[in-house]
């Protein structure tokens, strides 16, 4: 039967609105149902409103776009080749039902950030842990600790079984334990972050009374106030003039001859926003940003000083917490490893390209087909593409009489 034939089609065709599931014999019976997705990550209420939640994004975001891998090593610690394995396919593609590997990333070091220490949950392996060490990852979530004891921590993790986070004791040998490089700048009780998140809160407080609608001000009465009855007579006095505000459709209000008011909404001078701004760019230099990083104007140098300072520790924390809970020491002694890899060649401007391609040929640091994939294009099918040679000097002769070996040798110089 042919494949385009109009019989096969109606045999294999399936519709995903037409076509029901067998599996799912029962619709409501699904499990629990949101509005919002359960399992991202929830900044405190002290930073979710603030621009500490969008340096914290901007980082984040950052660190997950940088490979994390999991791979082997040769005797100098160089990269040899990539590890075919759960714990790399969670980190490079598929971390759970509901994340990508950089989706996982950017949650963990955004959790991180907010809560100063996160757990990385090996939620499913291939083995029992309790019977053996040798085992793989196969999913991976991100867990809040919320108690510590000698040897076990209590996590609160997703369960993607029932949608419901759960608190469960593990031990501290299973899970990666990741602190924040910056505690001291995030999460110290009188840390840069902390004092900023009080200022801002206490601005907020400031402008929600400046635009509260009220009046505040102080009506002056022809009598004075000594008595009950002189009391209650004022107190009348104002809910007459609150009523006449309220029905008003243009807030107007009469008073007598012999009343005075006085406005007391004057804008009162304070020195918040100038300590804001101090307290902010303290923290830029503290993570070793700026707002050109921030809003994408920052040079190549300055992204790399914030790779360096800022994006790498982050790295080094995750890759060596998971190197040490979910690697074996046999593994490690086979020279496996977790290893992150930047792209270079992300920040380098189309005009720079052509120079950067000539030399890393020219020194045979890259070949033409790795150099053709950087830029976007497809590999050429030349032999001589793939050869890691300077291509500005021509081949040398080779002997027809001398072997292979010899040939290759001189090949390589």
């Amino acid at each position: 039967m042919a494949e385009n034939s109009l019989s096969f089609r109606i045999k294999k065709a399936w519709n995903a609105f037409f076509n029901k599931d067998p599996t799912r014999s029962n619709q409501w019976d699904l499990g629990m149902s949101y509005g919002t997705r359960p399992d991202r990550p929830v900044l405190s209420r002290k930073n979710e409103r603030t621009i500490v939640a969008a340096i914290y994004n901007r980082i984040a975001a950052d660190v997950a776009a940088v490979d994390l891998k999991h791979v082997r090593l040769d005797d100098n610690n160089r990269f040899v080749e990539e590890i075919k394995s759960g714990l790399n396919n969670c980190l490079t593609l598929d971390a759970n039902v509901d994340q990508t590997g950089r989706a996982f990333i950017q949650d963990t070091v955004m959790s991180m950030l907010d809560e100063g220490v996160v757990a990385i949950v090996p939620v499913d392996t291939d083995d029992n842990p309790d019977n053996t060490d040798g085992w793989d990852v196969l999913t991976l979530r991100t867990g809040r600790i919320i108690e510590w004891y000698p040897n076990d921590i209590k996590v609160e993790c997703y369960d993607e079984r029932d949608g419901q986070k759960k608190e469960r004791i593990w031990p501290k040998s299973f899970c990666a334990i990741v602190e924040n490089p910056f505690y001291a700048v995030c999460n110290e009780r009188n840390s840069t972050v902390q004092r900023l998140t009080r200022k801002l809160a206490l601005l907020d407080k400031s402008d929600e009374q400046g635009a509260s609608g009220k009046l505040n001000m102080i009506i002056q009465l022809p009598y004075t106030i000594r008595t009950k009855a002189r009391e209650e007579q004022a107190d009348n006095r104002l809910k007459s003039i609150e009523r006449q505000l309220t029905n008003s459709p243009h807030g107007i209000a009469y008073t007598d001859a012999t009343e005075h008011v006085t406005q007391l909404n004057r804008s009162l001078e304070n020195n918040l926003m100038s300590q804001i701004e101090y307290l902010t760019s303290m923290l830029y230099s503290q993570f070793g940003i700026t707002q050109g990083i921030l809003d994408g104007t920052a040079d190549e140098k300055t992204m790399l000083n914030y790779y360096n300072r800022t994006v790498e520790p982050i790295l080094s924390a995750i890759a060596d917490e998971m190197k040490r809970k979910f690697l074996t020491k046999t593994a490690r002694t086979q020279h496996q490893s977790i290893e992150f890899f930047r792209d270079p060649f992300k920040l380098v401007p189309v005009s720079d390209i052509s120079e950067i391609a000539d030399k890393f040929t020219r020194n045979e640091i890259m070949t033409s087909n790795e150099i053709r994939q950087v830029i976007g294009m497809l590999p050429s099918k030349d032999p001589a593409a793939d050869e890691l040679r300077n291509k500005n000097l021509s081949r040398p002769k080779e002997n027809p009489n001398s072997t292979q070996q010899e040939q290759e040798e001189i090949q390589n110089g």
